[in-house]
C-alpha cells in the first residue's frame, strides 16, 4: 500500500527535506503541499521547489482540500497553523480522508499543547521534538542514567542550532529534560531551569538546567551532562544532515497510517 502524505509547512527548511525523502523512499507519495497564503512558492511543483523532478502537486493554502488529498499529514509549521491543522482534523465536520497527523513543530506555550494533544481523543496523533532515531535511543539512555544517578548528580542540558531558529530551548533539548525528568519521577515544568544571568546564587539540587547556542549553519547538536562531586558523563547526538529528521517523519507517518486514534511518540515507533 502507497500512503500519500500531505506536508504542512512545505516551503520551510523541514518541509523541503521532507519533500526529498518522499521521493527517495518506498511506499509514500506527495498528495499535498500546503503552505501559507502569503507565501512566495504559492503554485510552484513542490518536486521542483525541493530542488528534484516535477511531482505534479503544487503549493497550496488551501488546507481544507490538501486534507482531503492525504493519508497523514505531516506537520513542520507554527503552532497555529498545526492547531488549526490538527482542530480540523479532529472537528465532528471532518470528513475529509486523512485523519492522522505527525507535528514536528515546536515552541507550544502549555496552553497550546493542552489543546493540540485534545485532538488525540479523535485522530492518530504523533509528536515528537526531534524524528531522529538516535536523539529517541539517547532519550531512553537519559531517562535510565537519570534514575540511577539520582542523588549528588546535577544535570545540564546544553543545545546548539543554526543561526536561523526562533525558539529556545529547542523542542529536542526539552524532550531529554522530559526524559531526564521522568527518570527522576518529576515533571520537568517543575524543576526546569531555562537560562541563568545575574546573581543566581548556589544551583539548586534537583533543577534540570538548559543552555541555547546559537550560530552558523549547525544542524543539531545536544549534550545532557551529569555531574557529581568527583565526576562527570555526557551522553551527546549530534546531527551531519538534516535528512536524518526528515526520513524519520517520514517513517513515522508511514507507521502511524494505519494507527487507531491517541497520542504517539518516536519512542513507540522504535518499540522502546
Amino acid at each position: 500500500m502507497t500512503v500519500q502524505l500531505g506536508i504542512l509547512g512545505a516551503d520551510g527548511r523541514m518541509g523541503v527535506a521532507v519533500i526529498q525523502s518522499i521521493a527517495e523512499m518506498h511506499g509514500v507519495q506527495l498528495g499535498a503541499a500546503i503552505t501559507a497564503p502569503a507565501s512566495p512558492e504559492l503554485g510552484k511543483d513542490a518536486g521542483i521547489l525541493a530542488g528534484g523532478g516535477a511531482m505534479k502537486v503544487p503549493l497550496t493554502d488551501d488546507l481544507k482540500a490538501g486534507l482531503n488529498d492525504c493519508d497523514v499529514l505531516i506537520d513542520f509549521s507554527a503552532p497555529q497553523a498545526a492547531i488549526d491543522a490538527a482542530l480540523i482534523l479532529s472537528g465532528i465536520g471532518h470528513s475529509g480522508r486523512c485523519k492522522a497527523m505527525v507535528s514536528g513543530t515546536t515552541g507550544f506555550t502549555p496552553v497550546e499543547d493542552t489543546v493540540l494533544e485534545s485532538a488525540a481523543d479523535n485522530i492518530a496523533l504523533l509528536r515528537a521534538g526531534n524524528f531522529s532515531p538516535g536523539v529517541t535511543a539517547l532519550s531512553v539512555l537519559v531517562e535510565l542514567a537519570a534514575e540511577k544517578l539520582n542523588t549528588g548528580w546535577d544535570i545540564e542540558i546544553v543545545e546548539m542550532h543554526h543561526r536561523h531558529k526562533v525558539d529556545a530551548p529547542s523542542g529536542t533539548a526539552l524532550l531529554l529534560g522530559e526524559a531526564a525528568a521522568a527518570g527522576r519521577g518529576q515533571t520537568l515544568k517543575d524543576v526546569q531551569v531555562l537560562s541563568r544571568e545575574g546573581m543566581t546564587g548556589a544551583r539548586k539540587m534537583g533543577d534540570i538546567g538548559f543552555a541555547t547556542l546559537r550560530g552558523g549553519g549547525v544542524i543539531g547538536q545536544h549534550d545532557v551532562k551529569l555531574a557529581s562531586d568527583r565526576e562527570m558523563i555526557t551522553l551527546s547526538h549530534d546531527a551531519f544532515d538534516r535528512s536524518v529528521f526528515a526520513r524519520g517523519a517520514v517513517s513515522a507517518a508511514i507507521w502511524l497510517a494505519e494507527k487507531k486514534a491517541g497520542l504517539y511518540s518516536m519512542r513507540d515507533v522504535l518499540g522502546f
